[in-house]
Formats: structure tokens, sequence, C-alpha cells
């Protein structure tokens, strides 16, 4: 049997017109909404800083401006297929029906690690920053994993039992997306609101605090020395092709590309929107448009207060970049550092909220296809959310972000962003071939130029990212094939006898 069967556009569409299946109920601001709120989060806050201090300097607006070109090459691929297919399983349903089952297997076992880990990761985060705010109120013990420890000044050794908080914002979101979408959305929303507004006055009142000085060199130099710690342990290294120069500027963007995940998230919310046809592209373009020009302007100030050279430091270039610049340079507005950490508190968690969301419609759709069991797939008899996949993933997730150190590199969930986009960007010059008489609501311009770029610009990302990052991410698609040829594989429902190519399968909401 071919492990490049696939699904047909009838199938597909089929799905999405199900009355029983998920409920439109999102439109065109909701949908850029959703997308700005899971764009603006752990990237911009957290990763501007640790790329500038670790490969690009004050050129990470240009590692801003690459990360975008790739991302907007991938968006319009994705918004092709979100107008044509209006279903809820994204990059997984679009590789179905253009390169077959087993690279949608592949494809939706990666964006696991873009939505599953990387809540997880930023859940993790939203922990610690409010342990921050908080002034280090939550205990230790109750803050951070078993696997971590520490020896305080009075010599009393601090064990981790459980990251309470990380595994509580976890609950309060899974229940929320339970309740209904639209109630996420509206939520989502004004969370969305307030963090604009903080980031556009960090950008406003930073621009009268830039010193013209940090930004020459624009570049880290050719030969610049490595940075090292009190301990003689080198943190910083400049050697490397991706850590100077015109190769540091690329070595960035796959370090900010973490910042652009967020805008594909809402294809997986196609299934319900109102109007997809019109709504997905201005969703997914929109929401990436008013993100690029925000990350731009926020790293020209962020390294126009501080020198880059701050940001080499592990502490000032990761969690307390933005409010540690405020602090250090911006006399008087010690309230905007504390701002700027609501604002980090409020980001992580619209991210986690919108992570949740699309992982448990990607479970959906791919329960639907008896790629993973079918309880992926049933739906609240009153919500119309699949409320099981949603406590499956919280099981997972909140396990992870409860008992697992959170020093898991954002880089394993660019990984599997990137290699989405590469397919996606290759499904769209493939169906057009093969398919070149289907209705396209939204066409993508210059194909196949647009697709290409879109393959050679995210593969150029996922090649300059850090080897252990490959390598975790080799040993994780491997497991996954092990799951598919042991269960998926044998499951699908296009081995179920008497199917023929193109026929109607049932739905995803008839296994409830």
């Amino acid at each position: 049997m071919s492990l490049f069967r696939k699904k047909s556009l009838t199938q597909l569409l089929a799905t999405a017109d199900s009355e029983k299946g998920l409920k439109r109920t999102l439109g065109a601001t909701n949908l850029v909404a959703l997308g700005i709120g899971a764009i603006i989060g752990a990237g911009l806050f957290v990763r501007t800083a640790a790329a500038a201090g670790q490969a690009a300097g004050p050129a990470v607006t240009i590692s801003f401006i690459i990360a975008a070109i790739g991302c907007a090459f991938a968006g319009l691929c994705y918004a092709e297929f979100a107008a044509m297919i209006p279903i809820a399983g994204s990059a997984y349903a679009y590789s179905y029906v253009t390169m077959g089952e087993l690279v949608a297997w592949i494809i939706g076992w990666a964006l696991i690690m873009e939505y599953a880990l990387g809540a997880a990761t930023v859940s993790i985060a939203w922990s610690e920053y409010l342990n921050t705010l908080l002034g280090g109120r939550i205990p230790y013990e109750w803050s951070h994993s078993p696997f971590e420890s520490f020896t305080d000044a009075s010599g009393v050794l601090h064990q981790g039992i459980l990251n309470a908080p990380a595994l509580v914002i976890l609950v309060l979101l899974t229940l929320l997306l339970i309740k209904g979408t639209q109630e996420s959305a509206m939520v989502n929303a004004i969370i969305v609101f307030i963090k604009v507004a903080i980031v556009l006055i960090f950008i406003v009142v930073g621009w009268s605090f830039i010193n013209p000085d940090n930004h020459t060199p624009y570049m880290i130099p050719e030969g610049t020395a490595a940075f090292k710690d009190q301990a003689g342990k080198t943190i910083a290294d400049y050697s490397g092709v991706f850590r100077h120069g015109w190769g540091g500027v690329l070595g960035g963007a796959a370090i900010v590309f973490f910042a652009f995940i967020g805008f594909d998230a809402v294809s997986t919310a196609a299934q319900e929107a109102k109007n997809p046809a019109r709504d997905m592209p201005i969703g997914i373009l929109g929401s990436l448009a008013v993100c690029t020009i925000l990350y731009i302007l926020f790293g020209h100030v962020l390294t126009g207060v501080a020198p880059w050279t701050d940001f080499v430091d592990p502490v000032k270039g990761r969690e307390a970049s933005v409010a540690y610049a405020i602090s250090t340079y911006m006399t008087g507005y010690g309230w905007l550092a504390t701002a700027v950490t609501v604002a980090i508190l409020a980001g992580f968690s619209s991210v986690i909220l919108v992570m949740l969301m699309g992982q448990s419609r990607i479970f959906y759709t791919m329960s639907g296809d008896g790629l993973i069991p079918k309880v992926f797939g049933d739906l609240h008899p009153k919500y119309k959310t699949p409320y099981k996949a949603n406590w499956i993933l919280l099981i997972f997730v909140g396990a992870f972000a409860a008992f697992v150190p959170g020093h898991v590199a954002g880089d394993l969930t660019s990984f599997g962003t990137l290699f989405a986009f590469v397919l996606v960007s290759a499904g769209v010059w493939i169906l057009r071939k093969s398919e070149p008489n289907i209705k396209r609501p939204f066409k993508t311009p210059w194909v196949p130029l647009v697709p290409i770029l879109g393959v050679l610009v995210c593969s150029a990302m996922i090649f300059a990212l850090d080897k252990q990052t490959l390598t975790v991410a080799m040993i994780w698609m491997v497991l996954g094939l092990v799951v598919y040829f042991t269960y998926s594989k044998r499951n699908s429902k296009l081995k179920e006898p008497g199917h023929h190519p193109g026929e109607i399968l049932p739905k995803a909401s008839d296994f409830e």
C-alpha cells in the first residue's frame, strides 16, 4: 500500500461543510487578533536581545526583516490553502492532499514541537515572570521542577517539587478553550490590546533614549573575541559563520524566527471562520504585517537604548532584557519596566492560548483520518469544541511544564514551524500543477517564484539552527515514524476496504 496515498479535496471540503463540526464564530478582526496574540510574546521580549547578543548585534532589525520575508512567502501560501480548504488541520491537512499521508503525518508530528512543546516552554517562562513580578514570593520548591535546585546565601539547599504557576495557567486556559472559541478569542483580543499598547509605549518613549553609538558598528565584526563569565566559561563565541557579519544576521534570523511563530496558527482556526475565503488571508497576512512593523521598531529601539554587548549575559540577554534596558538606561521610567513585565505575562498567556488551540485542532483533524485515536476528535455536546483533545493535551503539556526544567530551547519550536512552512510552500506549487482548475478564492502571486523562495529561505534558517537542536529534532522525527508504522498506517481511514481516491470519507465529527 502506498505511503503517499492522498486525500481528495472533495473529502476535505465535505469535512469543512459538516454542520456537526466546529462552530463558525470568528471574523477577520478575531483572526488578526488571534495571529497577533500568538506572535507577540516570548519571541519579541526574549529572543530579540538573545539574537543581538549571540549573532546579529544591532543588525537584529535586518534579522527580523529576513525572518519576515521567509514568513511572508510562507504566509501567502498558507493564505491560498486556508481560503481554498477551510478546515482545522493547517499544514497537516494541506500536505495530505498534495504530498500524501506519510508526509502529512511527518508534518503533523513536527507541529507537536511547535504547539505542544511551545506551550509548555512558554508556560514555564510565564511562571518565572510571575514570580519576578511578585518579588519572588512563590517558594522555589513550588515554582521549579524536581530536577532543579539551588543553594541560597545561608547555605540552605532548595529542591524543586512542582512548577505550580505553569500548571495553573495551563489549566485556566484549557478550561477557557473548552468553553468556546468565541470566548477564547474575546479574552485574546483584550490581552492583545494590552501588550501591543505597552510595546508601542516602549518604542515611543525609548526612541528619545537611543544612543547612535550603540548602532556602530551595525553588525558584529569578524574577529570579535568570545565572551566568558566569571568562572571562565564561554557564553558567546563569534567564530562561527552564523555568528558575525551577514552570516550573523542570518543566524539572528533563525533565532528571532521564534518571534514570528503564530501567524500559521490562524490557519488552524479556518474551520471556525465565518467567511474563510475572505477572512483567512486577512487574518494570516494582516497579523504578520502588523507584527513585522512592531518588531523592527522594537529591535531598533532596544539595541539603541542598550549596547548589544550588554545582552551577551545570559540573564540580560533573555528574561530581563527589556526591563534591564529600561531600568539601566531610561532614567525616570521604572514604572515602564513593571508594565513591560505585565505585558510579557499577558503576551505569554495569549501565546499559550493560541498554541493549545492550534494543537487541539490538529489532533481533531488527525483523529478523523484515523492516524491517532478517535477520542481526539470528540466534540463537546454543548460547546462544540474538541474537549477531550484539550484535556489529553493538558495532561501532556502540564506534565512537561510542571516537572521538566525550563531550559528547553525555543529553537526546537522554530524547527517544527520552519519545516511546516517548507512543505506548505512546496504544496501550493504541487497543487497548482496537479489541480489547476480548482476554485481559489485567494491566489498566491508569482507562482512558482514565491513558493520556491519560501522553501529556500525557510530551509536556510533551518540549517542556521545549532547542531544540538537539529539532532534532537531528528530523534523526535524518527520517533514519529515509529508511531506511524506501528499504529497510524494500520488505522488510516484511507486503507478501509472499498475506499477509492476521491470518495468522501466519514467526517471527523462522526467519531463522537
